[in-house]
């Protein structure tokens, strides 16, 4: 399996440079939360993680080698990627856009095999999507849409699964399966590298987290080495302690830091 780095990276939105030497470190066999306060940088971070955005200085490694060195087709069979708005066109069924994950492992003319088929058929039964399969993508709700996204990035049986907020527009009961989904794929040696807004879902869920603000990475560890009272007042601006309950990560959040 492989292992995601990221060293030193910077990088820039226009004008403004967004990441200040970031570093990160996903292994196989882990799910990572990366959390911040909004405009702290964790999406664009993620998107150098699979160079939809190059950085300016610094390195991505997928192993030993720097992502920019290899082929994207190469890049797209290890790394996975659900993005947190993902787009939706008329006219395609939720197995059709499922498949759409396979491409990465097919010849351009080459025609679906049954093992594409079995993996898009997994992909759909671990989202909970089989029974809105040949359902256009657009008639869903949001968060609908979100699980078919998910399940194009593990369509195609990525080494690497990089998730923009996947959480988002998800119930609650979705939201704690996804989580569990994840739990259990990164069981089976992939590494997870997920963006998440809710501390207590990351505490919770997430073997290691990784603290972004303004740019660069202040803190990573285990959910409990990191999210110190003196942190989450802080970066967050919130009071708030994490205990054990039954085995389970809690936080308790006790409100606003005065002033």
């Amino acid at each position: 399996m492989t292992r995601l780095r990221a060293f030193g990276v910077q990088a820039r939105l226009g004008e403004r440079t967004v990441l200040h030497g970031a570093d990160l470190d996903v292994a196989p066999g882990e799910v990572l939360a990366l959390v911040g306060p909004n405009g702290s940088g964790k999406t664009t971070l993620l998107r150098t993680c699979y160079r939809a955005l190059t950085v300016t200085e610094g390195a991505i490694m997928l192993d030993d080698k720097n992502i920019h060195t290899l082929r994207r087709r190469r890049v797209a069979r290890i790394i996975g990627v659900s993005t947190q708005e993902p787009a939706a066109f008329g006219g395609v069924t939720v197995r059709e856009s499922v498949r759409l994950g396979r491409s990465a492992r097919r010849g351009w003319l080459e025609p679906f095999r049954t093992e594409d088929d079995d993996a898009v058929a997994r992909a759909l039964t671990q989202v909970s999507l089989t029974s809105q399969a040949d359902r256009d993508v657009t008639e869903l709700s949001g968060g609908e849409r979100q699980r078919v996204s998910i399940a194009r990035a593990l369509a195609q049986e990525p080494q690497v699964l990089l998730l923009d907020e996947p959480t988002n527009h998800l119930d609650l009961r979705h939201q704690l399966g996804m989580l569990e989904l994840l739990r259990t794929l990164a069981a089976d040696g992939l590494a997870v590298l997920v963006t998440l807004h809710d501390l207590r879902l990351a505490a919770e869920y997430c073997d290691r987290i990784a603290v972004l603000d303004a740019g660069r990475v202040v803190d990573a560890g285990t959910p409990e080495h990191v999210l110190t009272p003196d942190l989450l007042e802080t970066v967050f601006g919130v009071r708030g302690r994490i205990r054990t309950v039954g085995g389970r990560r809690v936080l308790d959040l006790y409100g606003l830091v005065d002033g």
